[in-house]
């Protein structure tokens, strides 16, 4: 059995194989081992792909198997309304399992959809420890559970985050805490955008309160620093990539992406806006959620929670396990932004290898680029027929705005 230190040490190696490319001293690898380092712990409360996107994509079938990295495990439970068959969840990160398995172990005991709500919705009560302590740890895996009772840096179990809003703690949830603290020094609260009745609104107070932001000195010196983005989970390769993408470097991306999160959708159905400028989901019967918290979608979340499966591990090494043609859907986040030629090639030699026609990929990059090809061999990709305007449609709907470029890429049925 796993013990809580070995799955960290899994989590510290893990990382070092996908990140590290550099000599330790040189300026590079300096950049790689500190994002290692701040990406050791929980990253991402809240994941930041648009599950409602994803399930368009793939459209799912209950005779499917799903291949997904987990992160924050809001598009893991969110797949379960579309009913697949079974998905198996990837991640390097111990703490994203511990996460994911504790939603799976919530949802099996909670009765209804208001303590779902209150603990992983508004995650902020007392009483969610208290259920925890009675009826959710002694159904919990060891090894999750050692997680949660363990102690962070306050002294506290790290179930107590879900008594003090979850959504501000884990390394997304503290970069966001900082962007607001800066917001403010600098004369600007974020959360003014919450005022907004209208996306004429909207587009107001973008323009008159976070716009002029991106033009600060302080600003200007922050963005240029790759380590000032570890928080977003952009690691120094990515960081590069989003420095080329556009004619005013990476401060122009940032902005471009934060004006579409505060513009492009109507703040009252993004919860991915109300994350960034709210720190929390909002209350209320109307409230935007992501689909695994919607009341629609309890019954089905619950009855369907143990069709998943976690697994700590690379994705690549996970399919290598895996028989030939046994999935049908794939869904790599934005992994592949870390990977090398090499990696790219491995990775998806495993899913071609293992796809059953009409299999069906989706990834975003950080990026406005394909990634692929002139990377992988066209002996395999050449295989994969890509999707350009789904893809296209699809990255437009994606309400998180935070990315480049949304990919789908599908197996193509044998001929009859």
């Amino acid at each position: 059995m796993q013990t809580a230190r070995a799955v960290r040490r899994e989590t510290a190696s893990g990382l070092t194989s996908a990140v590290h490319r550099n000599k330790p001293l040189s300026k590079a690898g300096v950049l790689e081992r500190m994002f290692t380092l701040a990406f050791s712990g929980l990253v991402y409360p809240q994941i930041w792909e648009d599950p409602v996107v994803d399930m368009a994509a793939l459209q799912l079938k209950p005779s499917d198997h799903v291949v997904a990295i987990a992160s924050g495990s809001c598009n893991i439970l969110s797949y379960l309304a579309d009913d697949p068959g079974r998905i198996s969840a990837i991640d390097l990160n111990g703490a994203h399992i511990a996460l994911g398995k504790l939603k799976l172990a919530a949802f099996a005991r909670m009765q209804g959809h208001d303590e779902v709500l209150r603990f992983f919705g508004q995650a902020q009560s007392r009483s969610n420890v208290a259920l925890y302590d009675s009826e959710i740890a002694p159904h919990l895996d060891p090894v999750s559970r050692a997680y949660w009772e363990g102690r962070d840096l306050s002294g506290r179990r790290r179930i107590n985050l879900f008594a003090r809003n979850f959504y501000r703690y884990g390394l997304l949830g503290r970069f966001i805490g900082a962007g607001h603290l800066l917001g403010r020094t600098l004369g600007c609260d974020p959360r003014i955008m919450l005022k907004a009745r209208s996306m004429d609104e909207q587009r107001v107070l973008f323009d008159r309160h976070l716009a002029p932001v991106f033009d600060k000195r302080l600003v200007r010196w922050l963005v240029r620093q790759p380590a000032s983005l570890y928080g977003l989970g952009i690691p120094p390769a990515q960081y590069k990539a989003l420095a080329g993408d556009g004619d005013d470097g990476i401060r122009g991306v940032l902005r471009h992406r934060l004006e579409r999160l505060a513009c492009g959708f109507d703040l009252k159905t993004n919860y991915f806006a109300r994350q960034a400028f709210g720190r929390g989901y909002e209350s209320g019967p109307d409230a935007a959620l992501p689909p695994y918290l919607q009341r629609g979608n309890f019954a089905a979340v619950k009855a369907r929670a143990d069709r998943v499966a976690y697994h700590q591990s690379a994705i690549t090494a996970f399919l290598e396990r895996q028989r030939a043609e046994s999935c049908d859907a794939y869904v790599l986040l934005d992994a592949q932004d870390w990977m090398n030629d090499a990696d790219l090639t491995a990775l998806w030699s495993q899913i071609t290898r293992t796809a059953r026609p009409g299999a069906r990929v989706i990834f975003r990059t950080a990026a406005d680029e394909r990634l692929l090809p002139g990377r992988v061999p066209d002996t395999i990709l050449g295989q994969w027929q890509y999707q350009e305007a789904r893809s296209h449609e699809l990255g437009a709907q994606d309400r998180s705005s935070i990315y480049g470029a949304f990919h789908l890429y599908v197996l193509p049925e044998r001929a009859a």
